[in-house]
C-alpha cells in the first residue's frame, strides 16, 4: 500500500512536469507537495481572484495569518501596516527568515482565465482601477505557505527558528523598510539568513534562476522642474522656452550612461514623462519631467543623480535661465536599493538544488535593472549581519516558449494584463527550493 501511494505520488509529480533526476528520487518531499497541489491550488486560486493594492492587504494577511495559527506558528499581523510575522521555534540552530510578498497592481486582469481578478480600487493615483497579481505574489504566497507546511512536517530534520513573513507594498518599494521600522528585527529573532523567491515572465517553467552577487538594480524616481518665461508661440524670441530646453536634457542624458559610466557597470536612465503647454501657440513657462534612474553600486547611483543635476543645470544656463528660475531635481526618498545576493550563501543553496532539480533546470543567469526591496532585509540589518537570496522560478509554460522561440508570439512580461504563469509547476518548484533550501541551512544536529 505505501510503494502504491509513493508511486501514485510520484506520478502527480510527473504530471506536473516536475520528476526529479534519478539522484533525488529517493527524496518524499517533491512527491508530498504534488499531493498538495490541488489544496495548495484552490487557496492560488482564491488569492488570484482577490489581489489588493499595496498597504491594503488586510484580507490577504489575514488568509496567510489563519494558516500560520493552524499550523502552530506564533503570529503577528499588523507589523509594517500589513505584514504579517509567524515564528516557529525548533532548537538550537540558526535563524532562518523566509518572505512572501502580497500587494498586487492597479492593473485590469486580460488574462481570460475562469478566477480571473474583477476587483476594482483606488490607488494613490486616485483614478479607480481593477486590481491584478500581475507580478505573480499569488505564486510566491502560495509556494510559501507549502513551504510552512512542509517544514512543519519535518520538523526533526531541522534545528533552529523559522521566521516566515508576508511583506506588504513591494510593488511601490516600501513594505520591506516599514516592517523593519516596526521592529522586524528587534521585536521578533533576527536572521542569519533571508531567502525568497519571484516568479519569472522569462524562463520556463519549473526552472530556476540565480544571479551571485548583483541581482536586481536600485530604483530612483527623478522629477525635474523646469521654470522657462512663457509668451506667444509667434514670439519666441521673447521667451526662454522649457519645452527646448526640456529637450535639450533629455538628449544630453543620454551621455550620462554613454560616456560617464563604466561600460562594465550597467546604468540606465529613462525619461518616462515630458509634460508642458496646453494649447498650440502658447510656450508654456513650465515643463516637468519625470526619471526612472537604474544602477547597482552606491557610487555608480551617486554618478547617475548628481550627473542628472549638473545637466539641468547646465542645459538652464545655455538656456539663458535666469539664475532664479534654475531647474529644480527632486529624488523621491525612500529609494529602492539594489539587491545583492550574498555570493557563498548563493552557491551553497544552489550547489543542494541542482543535483535534486537537474543541472538543466538550475541555470545562472545575468542580473536585471528591475528592483525589489527584498534588498532592505540585507541592507538594512547592517553590513555583515544577514546573509540574503532571492532567485527566480519560470513561469512561462513550455508550449508558449516553443512558440517564442520560434519567433511566432511575443510572450507578456510581469507587470502585464496578460500575464498567466503556469502556476502549479512555479509554486511546486518554489515550495521544493524554498523547503530544502531552508532545511540545508539549520541542519539537526
Amino acid at each position: 500500500m505505501i510503494i502504491r501511494t509513493a508511486a501514485a505520488l510520484l506520478a502527480a509529480a510527473a504530471s506536473l512536469g516536475l520528476a526529479a533526476p534519478a539522484s533525488a528520487q529517493g527524496d518524499d518531499l517533491r512527491t508530498a507537495i504534488a499531493a498538495d497541489m490541488p489544496r495548495l491550488m484552490e487557496l492560488y486560486r482564491d488569492l488570484h481572484a482577490n489581489p489588493e493594492l499595496s498597504f491594503e492587504e488586510v484580507e490577504t494577511a489575514r488568509k496567510l495569518a489563519t494558516r500560520m495559527r493552524a499550523l502552530g506558528f506564533e503570529v503577528t499581523e499588523g507589523v509594517g501596516k500589513t505584514g504579517v510575522v509567524a515564528v516557529l521555534r525548533n532548537g538550537d540552530g540558526p535563524t532562518v527568515m523566509v518572505r512572501a510578498d502580497m500587494d498586487g497592481l492597479p492593473v485590469v486582469e486580460q488574462t481570460g482565465l475562469p478566477y480571473a481578478s474583477t476587483r476594482t480600487a483606488t490607488p494613490a493615483s486616485g483614478v479607480t482601477t481593477g486590481v491584478m497579481h500581475a507580478c505573480g505574489h499569488d505564486t510566491h504566497m502560495t509556494a510559501w505557505i507549502a513551504t510552512a507546511e512542509q517544514l512543519v512536517r519535518r520538523r526533526e530534520a531541522w534545528r533552529g527558528t523559522l521566521v516566515m513573513i508576508g511583506q506588504p507594498a513591494e510593488e511601490i518599494g516600501l513594505g520591506a523598510k516599514a516592517m523593519i521600522d516596526d521592529g522586524l528585527y528587534a521585536r521578533f529573532p533576527k536572521p542569519d539568513y533571508v531567502l525568497a523567491f519571484h516568479d519569472a515572465a522569462q524562463f520556463a517553467a519549473g526552472t530556476i534562476g540565480y544571479s551571485p552577487g548583483w541581482a536586481l538594480a536600485n530604483v530612483d524616481s527623478v522629477d525635474i522642474k523646469l521654470r522657462g518665461v512663457g509668451g506667444h508661440g509667434a514670439y519666441p524670441h521673447t521667451t526662454r522656452d522649457p519645452i527646448v530646453l526640456g529637450s535639450a536634457i533629455v538628449m544630453r542624458l543620454q551621455t550620462l550612461v554613454s560616456r560617464e559610466a563604466n561600460p562594465a557597470e550597467p546604468a540606465v536612465v529613462t525619461v518616462g514623462s515630458f509634460h508642458a503647454g496646453a494649447k498650440h501657440n502658447i510656450i508654456s513657462d513650465e515643463a516637468r519631467l519625470q526619471l526612472t534612474v537604474r544602477s547597482y553600486s552606491d557610487q555608480s547611483r551617486q554618478m547617475l543623480l548628481d550627473g542628472i543635476r549638473r545637466i539641468a543645470r547646465g542645459e538652464a544656463i545655455a538656456a539663458g535661465i535666469p539664475d532664479d528660475r534654475m531647474p529644480e531635481v527632486s529624488v523621491e526618498d525612500p529609494y529602492t536599493p539594489a539587491t545583492f545576493n550574498d555570493e557563498a550563501l548563493t552557491r551553497r543553496v544552489m550547489a543542494g538544488l541542482t543535483p535534486r532539480f537537474g543541472a538543466e533546470r538550475v541555470r545562472q543567469v545575468p542580473a536585471v535593472m528591475g528592483g525589489e526591496d527584498f534588498s532592505q532585509f540585507r541592507r538594512m540589518a547592517g553590513e555583515g549581519e544577514v546573509e540574503a537570496l532571492i532567485f527566480w522560478v519560470g513561469g512561462v509554460p513550455a508550449e508558449q516558449m516553443a512558440r517564442a522561440e520560434r519567433g511566432e508570439i511575443q510572450l507578456p512580461s510581469l507587470h502585464s494584463p496578460y500575464w498567466a504563469p503556469e502556476a502549479d509547476k512555479v509554486i511546486a518548484t518554489a515550495a521544493e527550493a524554498l523547503t530544502a533550501a531552508t532545511m540545508d541551512l539549520m541542519p539537526a544536529r
